[in-house]
């Protein structure tokens, strides 16, 4: 199991980079212009802070995966990150509409791969617990 923690640690910290080249991939000098300047600056700073707690995630993956795994506290936080990534899970089904990718190559292939991300940390963070 630890080494499945380890795994989850490179890729949350993947996906927290990744989160750098979110304002110009999605153009948001452009689509954000015609919102107020409180909620641009309220997109930016809530990416930066998802784009934090998700590298924060990945390191205590890093650095702490036997604590995460044999420790009771390591158990209860593994129970917290199950839930968060479950609930994301069920956001990528029912907070999206499905016009944003069906049809489209590219972005149902996202959407099955973050699925399936999103399964893969949900999965292992409750077995943590549950074991």
């Amino acid at each position: 199991m630890e080494i499945h923690i380890k795994i989850i640690g490179i890729l949350l910290i993947a996906l927290a980079l990744f989160h750098i080249v979110f304002p110009k991939y999605f153009n948001w000098d452009k689509e954000l212009k015609s919102l107020s300047l409180i909620n641009r600056q309220m997109m930016t700073v809530h990416t930066f802070f998802i784009a934090f707690i998700i590298f924060l995630m990945g390191l205590l993956c890093l650095t702490s995966s036997s604590e995460l795994i044999e420790t009771h506290l390591g158990k209860k936080i593994s129970l917290g990150l199950g839930i968060f990534w479950t609930v994301r899970l069920f956001i990528q089904f029912f907070g999206y509409s499905s016009e944003l990718w069906k049809g489209k190559v590219f972005e149902t292939l996202i959407h099955i791969l973050f699925s399936l991300l999103w399964a893969y940390l949900s999965i292992i963070f409750l077995t943590i617990y549950f074991n």
